[in-house]
């Protein structure tokens, strides 16, 4: 299936396409590891997420790290693509089809992939990055972070993930990862896997020590197929 965007023809990835994942990602031409952001569509009430978001995305240029994220050019997510791409990066985009009526595709993307639903971009994304990485946002941002660290809980990747903690943003939800632990309905060890960092320094200094791992994430066993 195909769909022109802006007079370029684009392949759309399907479930089925997801089943053969190295067939549909191929990461042999990229220049640099990726790292998963997840943000929000918005940039919220402090304008503390929208610095931080393009901010995030200089870091890890400079630092010799690209991008694969939802393909927006709105919110924290159009930010932390063009901080990025800005400075000579490579920024992926995979974005669904029947997203593009609310989320305009960014336009200076090294790849822009489109998906036929949300199942085969989240799968097509975690394929392509080295480590992810949770800025703010709403509904999306949460369901990405807490399904990547569930496929993580079930032994479907050995991907580092880091929530970035601007603001104290993430505080509330920490405490109550903490108290599922205390509760029992979490392994200690799972919670540990989620780390934490108050600033972009910290997380960068991390994923320049862990980003190592280019393992191929089991899309056969994951959420949706």
């Amino acid at each position: 299936m195909q769909m022109k965007i802006n007079n370029e023809t684009y392949e759309v990835i399907t479930s089925q396409d997801i089943a053969n994942i190295e067939q549909a990602v191929d990461k042999s031409t990229l220049a640099m590891p990726l790292v998963a952001v997840y943000c929000g569509s918005r940039l919220g009430n402090d304008e503390v997420y929208e610095q931080a978001a393009r901010q995030l995305g200089s870091a890890l240029a400079n630092n010799g790290m690209g991008l694969v994220y939802g393909g927006a050019s709105i919110g924290l997510m159009g930010a932390v693509a063009d901080g990025v791409i800005d400075n000579g990066a490579q920024a992926v985009g995979v974005i669904p089809t029947f997203m593009l009526k609310h989320e305009i595709a960014h336009q200076k993307l090294t790849r822009l992939h489109l998906t036929d639903t949300m199942h085969t971009r989240k799968t097509v994304m975690a394929e392509y990055a080295d480590a992810f990485i949770t800025l703010p946002g709403g509904l999306g941002t949460l369901e990405e972070i807490m399904e990547i660290a569930t496929w993580r809980q079930l032994y479907q990747h050995e991907k580092p993930m880091i929530i970035l903690n601007i603001n104290g943003f993430y505080n509330r939800l920490i405490e109550h990862l903490k108290y599922t632990a205390d509760q029992g309905f979490m392994k200690q060890e799972d919670l540990d896997r989620l780390v934490v960092c108050n600033t972009i320094e910290e997380a960068i200094d991390l994923l320049q020590a862990i980003v190592k791992i280019d393992e191929a994430v089991d899309t056969k066993k994951m959420v949706g197929n």
